[in-house]
Order: C-alpha cells, then structure tokens, then sequence
C-alpha cells in the first residue's frame, strides 16, 4: 500500500516564529544614519534596548548602530555649535579691531585733528572717532601725541599719571598763547587700555575739549609756529620762558618750611627774567609794538633784581616782600597794550584772577601756591 503521510497541520510550525524587530531601533538606526535629529536619534536607541529587554524583540544591534552614529552626530552638532560660538566671538573682535583703525591696531588720532566721539562724551572708552573741521563745531582737538616706554602694562593710575602730567606741559607747545584758550576748555586724553596695550598700543593724545559735556569747540586753538607770525612767536616765546621757571615752584608751598628750596627757585626765576628781557630787548618790533613791548622790559629787568634778592636773603619774611614786589613788577595786566599792538589776544584768563601763572610777565605761582594745579581735565582709554 502506498505509504501515506500526514499533512502538517495548520496549529503549529516545526520552528517557533520569529520575534519582531523593535520599531525604535530601526526609528534609531535610520536617523543617526541620516544624521538627522542625533539627539533623538539616541534617545530613540535607548528606549529600544530596554524595551528589547523587556519583551524579547529583535533589533538590539540596530538600536546600538543607532545609538553610536547618533552619539556622533549629536558631537559633531555640539561641536559645531561651539565652533559657532567661538568665530561669533572672534568675529566680534575683529570688528571691534577693525573700527579701532584696522588691521588688528587701535586707532589713532594726529596732531592738529579735530573730532567728534561717536558717544558723544570725552570720558569713559572709545573704539573710534568722526575727524571733521576745525572750522566748525566739534568735541576735541588734539594738540599732541606721545609714546609711554614698553614693558609690561602699568596699571590704569599709571597711564593716567603720565597723560596728566605731559599733556598740560605740551598744551603750550601747541596752543603758545594762554590767554587765547577759552576759560571753558581744558586738557583730555586718549590713553591705552590694558587690552589695546597688549596689540602694542602705547600712544596717549592730548586734547583740548570742553568742560561742559554737552558744549563744544569752534575754530582751532592752534597758536605755534605754524599759525603765529614772527613778532608773535617771539613774545609768546619770551612770555614761556618765564612761566616754565614759575612752574618750578617748590613742592612746599611756604617760603619758611622749605627756605633753600625757594632760594634755588628764586635764582632760577631771575635767571629766566633775564632771558625773557634779552628776547624782547633783541627783537625789531613793529613801530606800534616799540613802546609797549620796552615798558615790559623795563618791569622785567627791575623784577629780576627782586627774584636776585629774595635768592640772597635768609628770612622767609623778607623773601616774601621780595616775591610781592617782583609780582606786581610782573603783572600780566601790563602786557594787554603790547598785546593788542601784535594782534594777540587781550583779555586775560579766569584762572589770571585766581593767581593762576597766565601772565606774560609770569603771576602767580610759587610761594603760597605750590606747584601748580592740573586741572580737571579727563580721559578716555582705547
């Protein structure tokens, strides 16, 4: 009989059926992939191991490929973000580099410039400036320009220190007549910055501005040898050598704390009366100056007998009564006929009346005054 066999039946297979594959391992799998949503893609990995875990599906090595392309993925995204971060940083500074004159430098201002700051105030930090005409409105003048020495950065207190301290001595170099300087500006600087310091920045500027910080300049406060005629230059010249000897003053301010020190100021201002009086005498003035200009003469050379003695004496009183004597000689309100014969200007300076040392003659200063004052100029750092 034919051998018979029986059919397999539909209940059952001969092998168990195959597990399913994890949805989320391939979800997983295909986007770290694509590289697109890594964290996601890694996140959807995880959930997948544990849930092959938990009920026995298929797809455990889908969801570790997942996971490890989309952990590479999620790297490469931080990475790029931080990369992002950090151009936008140096993009920044760049740009701040390069408003500040370019090329990595901070900018500079030349002699003889005028601007206006793009804040709007002489104080505080600036990264540049709008140079326009001397000739019309503007905020500063710069009236000149010096190098600090390298070395390491000095401190904020020191840059200031040496702004102070030059620029009111280079005022005059630039601006020869005081008189012509309106009581309402004063001296203020452009100083490195410990940052603009480390690129090489070691240049401060020295500016006129207004006190007011909402007023301004008009016109140029230049008077050198550049805007000044012959007569002029050698009067404001004769006037300097003068005030510069005043400048000298002794740190104590009284004559009976400090009597030698005031002695050797004393023979340096008479020295200097001399000069001043052999500049006027020697120079061929215009006919309408002769006789203005010989009256000053005559107060200087009768002053510097005074300064002679009061360099002699050894009592403070009767230095004092020399001191007065040679002031009065050398009052700068003698000096306004000579002045108007050479076309300078005639009004004298507020600080004159509060013994300031504008006088051509050389008042003030000295003996109950000190050294000198610096003003109440500022500055701003770059």
């Amino acid at each position: 009989m034919p051998y018979g066999h029986q059919a397999w039946g539909h209940g059952w297979s001969p092998y168990p059926a195959p597990a399913p594959v994890n949805g989320l391992a391939i979800a997983s799998l295909v986007l770290g992939l694509l590289c697109f949503l890594p964290v996601v893609g890694l996140l959807l990995g995880i959930f997948a191991l544990r849930q092959i875990g938990e009920r026995g599906e298929r797809g455990k090595g889908m969801a570790v490929a997942g996971m490890v392309l989309s952990g590479i993925g999620t790297a490469v995204f931080a990475l790029a973000l931080l990369g992002g971060g950090a151009f936008g940083f140096w993009e920044e500074a760049g740009e701040r580099a390069r408003e500040a004159g370019g090329n990595g430098a901070t900018f500079s201002v030349d002699t003889g410039e005028c601007f206006d700051t793009r804040g709007g105030s002489l104080e505080g930090t600036a990264y540049d400036v709008d140079t326009v005409s001397c000739e019309g409105e503007h905020e500063a003048e710069v009236f000149a320009t010096f190098e600090m020495a390298d070395g390491a950065y000095p401190g904020d207190g020191a840059v200031v220190d040496a702004a102070d301290d030059k620029c009111y001595t280079l005022q005059y170099s630039y601006a020869m007549d005081s008189w012509a300087i309106p009581d309402d500006v004063d001296v203020y600087y452009f100083t490195p910055t410990r940052d603009s310091w480390g690129l090489g920045d070691r240049e401060i500027s020295c500016l006129f501005g207004n006190v007011d910080e909402k007023g301004s300049l008009t016109g140029s406060l230049r008077q050198d040898p550049t805007t000044l005629d012959a007569d002029q230059l050698v009067y404001l010249e004769a006037a300097q050598v003068l005030n510069r000897a005043m400048d000298a003053a002794p740190e104590e301010p009284y004559v009976e704390d400090d009597l030698p020190g005031h002695k050797r100021w004393a023979t340096r201002v008479s020295a200097a009366l001399t000069e001043q009086a052999g500049m006027l005498r020697g120079h061929e003035w215009p006919a309408d100056a002769r006789k203005p200009v010989a009256a000053i003469v005559e107060d200087l050379e009768a002053a510097q007998e005074e300064w002679a003695a009061a360099a002699k004496t050894s009592d403070p009183d009767t230095f004092y009564e020399h001191y007065g004597a040679a002031l009065d000689l050398t009052d700068g309100k003698k000096t306004v006929a000579a002045r108007k014969a050479l076309g300078l200007a005639t009004t004298p300076p507020a600080s004159y009346e509060d013994g300031g040392e504008d006088g051509d003659g050389g008042d003030g200063g000295g003996s109950g005054s000190g050294g000198g004052d610096s003003g109440e100029g500022g500055g701003i750092q770059v």
